[in-house]
């Protein structure tokens, strides 16, 4: 840990371990694995004395402490990081005893920089630092200069820590972190670092601990879950995972997020198919659909094993909603492999697509490549997205008549909690929006809605059944 000078004068609200502290927030940038992370700068925060604050106090930045939780994906992010930051700084004018903190991905490739070219940072901690955040505080009020996790090498898991979750009813849940791959476009391997797995009994026993606390479903998290277990010579160890979750009470959805198409077999296949709560849900990242590219990327697949991969998640599971992530415009892409990518698109019929136009991320090989014109990418980025609004529409409006179990999350009214309408989202994890029926009581968060679609809009379900008419609707009760 180093010290990096700065002007503001330290004010100490504590140094005991659980002693009251004040309130804090986190701001979350980036993915999933992020989000898991903030449910754990939040855990070890209230673990230490501090309480979340009021959505008042939110709205407001009227908090003691405020965390920046990064995300080093795309090129912005270091604009975007520093832009939050310089807002957060007329906060702490207005505060002078607000300490404001910064971590995840950006934080562990420039911690050094962040403190000293934004002085009112009080902490700077990477992914593998979680951990320190608080102690970090308090030597900040105490030295009156900002504290800095330098450490890079790490021997436990966020997941270890306290954990405060942003959901009563769904989970997320490390089975490991780092990546082993080498793509030319990725930063995530010098921000995570190699992958390493967590023992699966620890995991099991992370997920009947959220499941006795009231948790319905979980996401199993991980760079690459379906190498998981090949650290320690075990190739089958991922759909064994999704079938010892199969046989935990009361866990009623499994999701997993994100699979490599190059290490994905045909056990994790089965064991979807074959495991009850495991939903026929797959997020499988294609990046492009040329294999020119593909080879350029250093992805270890191409799109004849992709598609292969495809037709067996759907032989298995009719019902199956797929969706991928796409880059557009890497270097050395031309207008063929583009349109090699549009008519793959058209053949795989992605329930969604989340497309990126391609930035490079500095340190990684692709960065020095021959970079696509800008107004190229742009051009090709509209094109697809047009393509797959398209194909998404027409999979919401084949859901048009048919039945589907919701678990519910909130009120589709936003804030509006008297709005008879509720929110969630069906087992293949598209959302629908359910008009209740006159007569019947507003379900709760955690309930489970079986109910009829009525109308498939853009990127989402509306669900106004008319029981008079014959059509479903019904709840079980959390």
């Amino acid at each position: 840990m180093t010290q990096v000078e700065r002007n503001p004068q330290a004010h100490v609200q504590g140094d005991a371990r659980g002693t009251a502290r004040g309130t804090y927030m986190v701001h979350t940038l980036g993915c999933q694995m992020n989000v898991h992370d903030s449910e754990r700068i939040a855990g070890i925060l209230e673990d230490h004395g501090y309480s979340a604050a009021t959505e008042a106090q939110r709205e407001s930045k009227d908090v003691d402490v405020i965390v920046l939780n990064t995300c080093a994906v795309r090129e912005n992010a270091a604009e975007r990081m520093y832009g939050t930051l310089g807002l957060w700084a007329q906060y702490k004018r207005r505060n002078p005893h607000m300490q404001i903190a910064v971590g995840g991905c950006m934080a562990q490739l420039d911690r050094e920089k962040i403190a000293q070219r934004a002085p009112w940072v009080d902490a700077v901690f990477g992914t593998k630092s979680i951990g320190a955040l608080p102690h970090l505080l308090d030597e900040a009020r105490l030295s009156g200069q900002a504290q800095v996790a330098t450490g890079t090498a790490g021997t436990g898991f966020a997941s270890q820590l306290p954990v405060s979750r942003a959901s009563d009813t769904s989970a997320w849940v490390s089975i490991s972190v780092g990546c082993n791959n080498t793509c030319t476009f990725c930063i995530v391997p010098a921000t995570r670092g190699r992958e390493r797995d967590r023992r699966p009994g620890e995991i099991l026993a992370e997920i009947r601990s959220c499941v006795a606390q009231g948790v319905k479903e979980v996401t199993l998290l991980g760079q690459n879950v379906n190498s998981y277990g090949r650290g320690y010579g075990d190739r089958t160890a991922f759909s064994r995972l999704l079938r010892a979750c199969g046989e935990i009470e009361g866990l009623e959805r499994v999701r997993f997020t994100s699979p490599h198409p190059a290490a994905f077999s045909d056990d994790v296949i089965e064991a979807m198919a074959q495991t009850p709560n495991v939903m026929h849900q797959l997020h499988m990242p294609l990046q492009s659909g040329s294999d020119k590219v593909l080879r350029a990327m250093r992805r270890s697949y191409r799109t004849k094993k992709y598609m292969e991969i495809l037709s067996k998640v759907r032989e298995a599971m009719p019902d199956a909603q797929i969706t991928t992530d796409i880059i557009v415009g890497f270097p050395s892409e031309t207008e063929e492999d583009f349109q090699q990518t549009m008519d793959l698109v058209r053949q795989a019929r992605f329930q969604s697509a989340y497309i990126f136009e391609y930035s490079p991320r500095p340190g990684t090989p692709a960065a020095a490549m021959e970079q696509v014109p800008q107004e190229v990418i742009r051009d090709r980025f509209n094109r697809l997205h047009a393509l797959q609004e398209e194909i998404t529409a027409q999979c919401m409006h084949e859901f048009e008549g048919k039945s589907v179990e919701v678990l519910i999350t909130g009120h589709a009214g936003k804030k509006d909690e008297q709005s008879h309408r509720v929110t969630g989202r069906e087992r293949t994890g598209v959302l629908v929006h359910i008009g209740v029926p006159e007569g019947y009581a507003l379900p709760q968060v955690g309930d489970v809605v079986t109910c009829t679609v009525t109308r498939g809009a853009k990127h989402y379900l509306i669900a106004d059944p008319d029981v008079q008419a014959g059509q479903v609707y019904a709840v079980r009760h959390k």
